[in-house]
């Protein structure tokens, strides 16, 4: 599906009003909610940023099931990033950073036209990147980069398997490693096969193939990495695809997100397998990425590490290493839309919202 045009405006300017958009509970996307308040002040450390653009990622979808591992009780706001422009701050905080475009990492809240967050938790967009294109790059960049040069480590010339290489955070990952210098495989749909291979990427079509044969067939010595978000079978096929030495990178849980029961057993058993193949010794070594790890422990140093993580990716997509690839561009008023059409599974890229002020909604007024 191409580029879906934009609906209402790109912001909301002088607009005193919050809007933001509420999952009630356990609802088809339709049973989303708009809600409108009065745009909260900052308090001491703090910012209000103007919403510019804010996407729509797996973990909504999960969300909106309760299958998300650790996600608030309902009503909330979804929204895992966003990026946007610093209307006012608080004690405490640099008057040179109103004004400026910045992106932050969430978890939740960002589906709102305004956002409350601590200064500290904000990344500074560097300029000529416009809002839509840092968007892509926010919670699918850090989870890619993280991934690749914080996890795998691979040297230049290995080989990869990218699970999902046409999604959010795959088209980011195989093109920070073609620009590292790496094979990548990346399964895929065949439908996005020809746009992988403009990006160097080996496709497998994981529907009408033996995805573990074929990848034995391109690498038969192994591959020194796999980036896995499927879970279930999927990351035991992965293990064993690993040469001497390799990594797995465990990042979710995707074939379970219709599943009933519990929503942290998945997760449960890929630590467990994780912890077992670290056990066992053979050289090569298991991971279940999170992109809050450490977080409890030092905040500080999380934050100043993402901002670090992030800035390298911002300047990658400056470089031209790293292009934003965008599904599609809707209205905060048509989340329900957009989030039907990420799990649609086709589209390759990431749905991305504005906030507006048109009077479209396609969510039901909260009550």
């Amino acid at each position: 599906m191409g580029t879906a045009e934009i609906a209402g405006t790109a912001g909301i300017a002088g607009n005193t009003q919050l809007v933001e958009v509420v999952l009630p509970g356990v609802v088809e996307p339709e049973g989303l909610q708009l809600r409108h308040r009065e745009v909260p002040a900052p308090g001491t450390g703090q910012i209000v940023v103007r919403v510019e653009a804010t996407g729509v990622s797996f973990a909504e979808q999960q969300m909106r099931r309760a299958r998300y591992y650790d996600q608030p009780p309902f009503p909330f706001v979804p929204g895992y990033d966003l990026v946007g422009t610093v209307l006012t701050a608080g004690q405490g905080v640099a008057p040179g950073l109103v004004g400026k475009r910045v992106a932050s990492l969430v978890k939740v809240g960002g589906w709102a036209s305004h956002v409350v967050l601590d200064a500290a938790d904000a990344v500074e967009v560097p300029a000529g990147v416009g809002a839509v294109e840092a968007e892509t790059l926010v919670v699918n960049g850090i989870t890619a980069w993280q991934m690749l040069h914080r996890r795998a480590k691979v040297r230049r010339g290995g080989t990869i398997l990218v699970h999902g290489a046409n999604g959010g955070v795959g088209t980011v990952l195989v093109q920070l490693a073609r620009a590292a210098g790496l094979h990548v495989i990346g399964t895929a749909s065949v439908r996005h096969h020809d746009a992988l291979r403009d990006l160097g990427v080996t496709p497998v079509d994981y529907r009408a193939e033996d995805v573990p044969a074929r990848v034995r067939e391109l690498a038969p010595g192994g591959v020194d990495a796999v980036f896995d978000h499927l879970g279930g079978r999927s990351v035991i096929d992965s293990w064993r695809l690993l040469a001497p030495g390799g990594t797995l990178v465990s990042y979710g849980s995707a074939t379970t997100r219709d599943d009933s029961g519990s929503k942290q057993w998945p997760v449960l058993k890929i630590l467990g397998r994780v912890w077992l193949w670290n056990a066992l010794p053979n050289g090569r070594h298991a991971y279940f990425f999170n992109v809050w790890e450490g977080r409890a422990l030092n905040k500080n140093r999380f934050r100043a590490r993402l901002s670090a993580d992030l800035t390298q990716v911002f300047q990658a997509l400056q470089r031209g290493e790293v292009s934003a690839h965008v599904a599609a561009r809707l209205p905060l008023t048509r989340a329900a839309e957009a989030l039907r059409l990420a799990e649609s599974g086709t589209v390759a890229g990431k749905v991305v919202l504005i906030p507006d002020t048109g009077d479209g909604a396609s969510a039901a007024p909260a009550q």
